[in-house]
């Protein structure tokens, strides 16, 4: 007898295959399921990023961190007087007892000359590369005699055979030398013990390096008091002056030719760069500056009020491999788009398995893309994903679609929609607008394309 029984039907298979609803929701439930191995890249290229700046770190801790210098400043101890009310435990007499304060005043330069030449290099550990100079600065000027007038300090009650002159600065690792002269009579400058720490994550605190004590002689200030300083100073990645003169002048020379100028004042010369590096110049007058030239409650804070040069290198190839990988989401879903309306439209079969291979390959263009640019440049490393991955999905959509323009199509496609990422990925002011234009032209095809499929068909 023949056996005229046959398989039964998988209808769930048979409804998928036939379903442009059923295939519309695979679709979407596998590009989420693609959002598991976009967030661990996302998470590896954050936590290589952060291995990046823990490696600098203990380069430019070895070598010397980043110099701020504010100073000179005229340390000049007074007395106060006040009047305490004594009750005597005996005689029950009251009676008024003086004691004596001594206080400090801090006076800055009337004026103040900096000029500097910095001859930055770049220092590698592994993988990793950060800036790092030698600086060889001159500091001179003027102080001009110390007013008390506004806290009414008599001239006898001015210490003047304990004065002082202090600068302060981020970094006394990195001194080699430091000499100060004061009407031509040598200063030497010694390390004082401020007791702050660095507790805060790239919190800068300040050193102070002071001389012994001024000769009484030459403080008489018949006429302004000169000052010239000399520092060699290793440090790493910037520098920065706060400008305590009355009037302050800065000069910076550097070979350096990718220097990043910042801080609350700029160079005012439009030829500070130039193709052997940079020679920047600042003015800068107390009235440009929001703080005053005495000050009798301590050294305030002023690091926000400093200028300076970051010794940048250029390109931060993690921060652009995070900003490519932002759009993979966006990359998945257009190719899985692609292959929709090619198996919609011309009725060939794509298996779920099939998605899901083609998703992972753009996804392996991230993990590419990342361990490529730490042993080269950016572009050299998006071009070798890039191809990589679209040779690879283009070779596999051959094997499935069984013809050669819907494989060459998807090539074309990917590689039009790498590139339109590369180009927003080099964008910065013009990256909204951009990707919003492209955005629009990408919908608008889909839109076209779409009109020719029967939707009523499931």
């Amino acid at each position: 007898m023949e056996n005229t029984n046959t398989p039964p039907q998988n209808k769930f298979g048979n409804w998928l295959k036939t379903s442009i609803t059923a295939r519309m929701l695979m679709v979407g439930f596998l590009v989420i399921i693609l959002l598991i191995p976009l967030t661990y890249i996302s998470s590896l290229i954050r936590e290589r990023s952060q291995r990046q700046t823990e490696v600098i770190a203990e380069i430019n801790q070895q070598w010397g961190n980043e110099v701020l210098i504010y100073g000179p400043i005229l340390k000049v101890p007074y007395k106060t007087f006040n009047e305490k009310t004594v009750t005597d435990k005996i005689t029950k007499k009251v009676y008024t007892e003086t004691i004596e304060e001594i206080n400090d005043a801090y006076f800055f330069p009337e004026k103040l000359n900096i000029n500097s030449n910095i001859n930055p290099e770049e220092k590698k550990r592994g993988i990793y590369t950060t800036a790092v100079y030698n600086s060889n600065m001159t500091i001179s000027g003027t102080f001009v005699k110390p007013d008390f007038s506004d806290i009414e300090i008599n001239d006898k009650d001015i210490l003047w055979d304990k004065a002082k002159i202090i600068i302060q600065s981020s970094n006394v690792k990195g001194v080699n030398e430091a000499s100060l002269k004061v009407e031509g009579t040598n200063y030497g400058l010694t390390s004082k013990y401020n007791g702050q720490k660095n507790y805060a994550y790239n919190a800068v605190i300040l050193h102070t390096l002071e001389t012994k004590n001024i000769d009484k002689n030459q403080l008489q200030f018949q006429k302004p008091l000169t000052f010239n300083i000399n520092l060699n100073i290793k440090g790493s990645e910037q520098i920065r002056f706060v400008p305590t003169g009355k009037q302050t002048e800065a000069e910076i020379k550097s070979n350096w030719k990718t220097a990043n100028f910042f801080g609350e004042f700029l160079p005012y010369n439009d030829d500070k760069v130039s193709e052997y590096g940079f020679d920047a110049k600042w003015k800068i007058l107390d009235l440009n500056r929001p703080f005053s030239q005495q000050h009798f409650n301590g050294i305030p804070d002023l690091k926000e009020f400093a200028f300076g040069v970051n010794f940048m290198i250029p390109v931060d190839e993690y921060q652009k491999s995070e900003r490519s990988a932002k759009y993979g989401f966006l990359v998945i879903g257009l190719t899985f788009l692609i292959f929709f309306l090619i198996q919609t439209l011309s009725k060939i079969d794509i298996h779920p398995f099939q998605y899901l291979m083609v998703g992972l390959a753009l996804t392996m263009f991230y993990t590419l893309l990342v361990s490529i640019s730490e042993h080269s440049n950016f572009l050299k490393a998006y071009l070798i994903a890039g191809s990589s991955v679209i040779a690879l999905i283009t070779l596999y959509s051959k094997s499935i679609l069984k013809t050669f323009k819907f494989p060459l199509f998807i090539g074309a496609s990917l590689t039009a929609l790498y590139t339109f990422i590369y180009v927003i990925i080099q964008l910065e002011n013009y990256a909204l607008l951009v990707g919003s234009i492209g955005l629009f032209l990408i919908l608008a095809i889909v839109m076209y394309v779409s009109r020719k499929i029967d939707w009523n068909n499931g």
